[in-house]
């Protein structure tokens, strides 16, 4: 067991993970029809076997007309579960816990890939008319995300409580398909955020209005959810704590304290998307510059957090954690860069054994590898060759110095 925070196992409620690092749903845009494919059970399962703690699946959909694009995966039909557990017993094997994130896109449905370019998509040649409207964007008000999107149907007030038992019927798959870590998407300009927020959520019924309305669908959803989420498994809740629209950090610590009495364990501390503008990342590109998003919360709500936002190294997170700023460090963009930034970071913090992170299928090779010695560092340690090659001049004029001044 490692001294370091990070690499120490971690307990929420009858979810033990082997470590604080947590792969963080990011959309793969790959599914067929809401079905997993093999890309899915490469992607999910490289992140376990790079040795995560936890692995939350990407934002899978609650009903159709929620997916944001052709890609999206779904859960809101019995049909998927078997397909998800394939995932759920892949990751385990590997050594970790999976998770998976329920969402709904609202306005920014019927979208094409980001790759393919962002905004309003074409129908696609082969879908009938049926299933298109059937795929009509639907939100709390009828206001377009910008002038790039469409204008969304408003939903019917009985239609909004239809939805609040679809989180709870997607719930209720999830746990059937074995996760043990289930968490909401109320950010980034999705549906759930559109109801948080005043410049999307124009309504005048009890979903609309003053600040405890707007709060009223994900705490009417949470509470749906915990019904048919068993009471021992953890149940995060994604929030952008700020969106520079108007909901900001006093508003989402009010909700998480709310959310904490319906049985949310984490806030997982993101920001922006109810517009098109990237409000922090615009203005601070920098280490960790959603981290103090986290903080804040943590200690408003008195709830548990998870911190997110440009976190790369193993002795950035650490410190994170140590100075209480969160208590889960999610590592996105920087793990795609590198599947096994678990390992590397335990190798680079100095953990004992920091190859018995991964599977013996590679890590023993690492780990002989290692203690023959090669002559230089990983990859991930230098720039390139020639960097390196320089930095071996500089120590052995170094080493010189040192003799000559023993001379004198």
């Amino acid at each position: 067991m490692s001294d370091l925070k990070l690499f120490s196992p971690f307990s929420i409620r009858d979810v033990s993970l082997r470590n604080r690092i947590v792969v963080p749903p990011m959309h793969q845009y790959s599914a067929v029809k809401g079905f997993p494919i093999d890309w899915h059970l490469m992607n999910a399962g490289k992140f376990a076997a790079g040795g995560a703690g936890l692995v939350v699946v990407e934002s899978t959909k609650v009903e159709r007309r929620g997916c944001g694009t052709v890609g999206d995966l779904g859960i809101w039909d019995d049909a998927f579960v078997e397909p998800l557990k394939r995932l759920v017993r892949f990751i385990n094997e590997q050594g970790a816990v999976a998770g998976i994130q329920l969402g709904h896109s609202g306005r920014k449905a019927r979208a094409n890939r980001p790759w393919e370019g962002d905004g309003e998509l074409k129908r696609p040649a082969g879908m009938s008319d049926e299933e298109w409207e059937a795929w009509s964007p639907v939100a709390p008000s009828a206001i377009a995300h910008s002038n790039r999107w469409p204008v969304p149907r408003a939903l019917e007030t009985h239609e909004v409580k239809d939805l609040v038992q679809a989180w709870a019927n997607a719930a209720r798959r999830a746990h059937e398909a074995g996760f043990q870590v289930l968490e909401l998407h109320g950010a980034h300009g999705y549906l759930v955020h559109e109801f948080l927020s005043e410049r999307s959520n124009q309504r005048t019924d009890e979903y609309g209005g003053p600040e405890a309305n707007r709060m009223r669908f994900i705490i009417e959803v949470t509470e749906a959810v915990r019904v048919h989420w068993p009471d021992h498994k953890p149940l995060f809740v994604r929030l952008s704590v700020e969106d520079n629209a108007g909901w900001g950090p006093e508003q989402s610590a009010r909700l998480a304290r709310i959310l904490k009495t319906k049985g949310v364990d984490v806030i997982d501390c993101s920001s922006g998307g109810i517009t098109d503008q990237a409000p922090i990342l615009g203005r601070e590109i920098k280490y960790s510059y959603q981290v103090p998003l986290s903080e804040y919360v943590r200690r408003e709500a008195d709830i548990m957090t998870m911190a997110v936002g440009l976190i790369i190294h193993g002795d950035q997170a650490e410190q994170i954690l140590t100075q209480g700023q969160a208590d889960l460090i999610a590592v996105g963009r920087e793990i795609l860069n590198n599947p096994n930034w678990p390992m590397d970071a335990a190798l680079k913090l100095g953990v004992d054994g920091p190859f018995r992170q991964v599977p013996p299928q590679f890590g023993w090779w690492l780990g002989t590898r290692a203690k023959r010695g090669f002559g230089t560092k990983p990859s991930t340690w230098q720039t390139g060759l020639q960097v390196d090659l320089q930095e071996q001049v500089d120590l052995k004029e170094q080493v010189g110095l040192e003799e000559t001044r023993k001379l004198l």
